[in-house]
């Protein structure tokens, strides 16, 4: 009898392993495609990514940087004082979007340019993402904003 329990435990437990073995494989499957990475203008510099591969960049707009083309086109560069990349954008530009301010961009580097699929600007005057003040720390050009 003490046998028997013993033998259903140990089923019991390599089940409920498996199972969750399962489970995570299949939660890592499904957010294969949602997870981007944050790279700064540096990073991307230094070590290109894939052009299949979706991330998010963040910085400064450089000034002077800002093109507005026909109907929804912009081109514009994205800097961290390191390192520049140049970025375009087909859609509308949120309305705190503007020349040496922070933004964050989700889309591919193809030959050399950002790709932007998503642009989000800082919301209020003294917002900036923590990922672009980290980059922007590292490169020596980050400047507390003034209260």
């Amino acid at each position: 009898m003490k046998n028997l329990k013993k033998q259903r435990r140990i089923q019991v437990i390599a089940l409920a392993a498996i199972a969750l073995v399962v489970a995570t494989g299949l939660i890592g499957y499904a957010m294969r495609d949602g997870i981007n990475y944050f790279r700064s203008p540096s990073q991307v510099a230094e070590t290109p990514p894939p052009p299949s591969e979706v991330f998010r960049i963040g910085g400064l707009v450089e000034e002077g940087s800002l093109v507005r083309g026909q109907g929804e086109a912009v081109r514009f560069s994205v800097t961290d004082g390191g390192a520049t990349v140049p970025v375009t954008f087909v859609g509308v530009l949120p309305d705190l979007f503007e020349e040496n301010q922070g933004m964050v961009g989700t889309g591919k580097l193809v030959n050399g340019v950002f790709e932007a699929s998503e642009i989000l600007a800082k919301h209020d005057e003294t917002y900036m993402p923590k990922e672009v003040v980290d980059a922007l720390k590292a490169q020596g050009v980050y400047q507390e904003p003034e209260t």
